[in-house]
């Protein structure tokens, strides 16, 4: 994933920016936090729905913890990457530079976060706790579908073995094609099954949180 940086100037006045173009989040109590990431798969056109199991979460941006396609080789070795995170050879994440990254958590935690696609969108996604099947329902405020809270420019993919344990590996990855061009999907990988993950940035958590 390319770091959303922000300087604590301007994170400062993102978050508060927030508070006056989101009238939910104006109503809301929040903190601002060092940007964060969710892993979502939703319907863009929806402002809610359910599946947020199914979503992970970034407390911290993983871009610069990645390690590069070109790298493979000495993470494969080393079993992991910087600070120590694990590389899963049946379950990895691939981002628009050709950065292999640490995986998000699962499942989504419940609660109410203050998320931006980068630019003049802000919205509360509230998450709900699961119910008895497990299952996450999510809302957005003020109208936002997920396409507006999207963050355009981050790329985020998984992959997984179509077949056999061992099947798909980012050796396979065409390291040519990358950094990906905005707009561009992450590349289909020989023998994986990839699924695409739209990126919200968090900016802001309840107080107390």
């Amino acid at each position: 994933m390319k770091g959303y940086f922000l300087t604590r100037r301007a994170w400062l006045a993102a978050a508060s920016a927030a508070l006056v173009t989101s009238p939910a989040a104006a109503k809301a109590k929040f903190r601002p936090v060092r940007p964060q990431y969710i892993a979502a798969l939703a319907d863009e056109t929806a402002s809610e729905g359910t599946g947020a199991e199914t979503w992970g979460y970034w407390r911290r941006d993983p871009g610069p913890i990645g390690v590069h396609l070109s790298q493979f080789d000495k993470l494969r070795a080393l079993g992991g990457g910087p600070t120590g995170w694990p590389f899963n050879r049946d379950d990895w994440w691939l981002d628009e530079n050709g950065l292999i990254m640490k995986a998000p958590d699962f499942p989504m935690p419940a609660g109410a976060y203050l998320v931006t696609n980068g630019e003049t969108n802000v919205s509360v996604l509230t998450v709900e706790a699961a119910d008895a099947t497990g299952a996450q329902g999510w809302s957005l405020s003020d109208g936002m579908t997920a396409a507006d809270v999207t963050h355009g420019p981050c790329r985020s993919a998984r992959y997984t073995p179509m077949g056999a344990s061992g099947t798909c590996s980012p050796a396979d990855a065409d390291i040519s094609l990358f950094p990906l061009p905005l707009g561009d999907s992450p590349p289909l990988v020989e023998g994986c099954d990839r699924k695409e993950y739209a990126v919200f940035i968090v900016i802001g958590l309840p107080i107390g949180s």
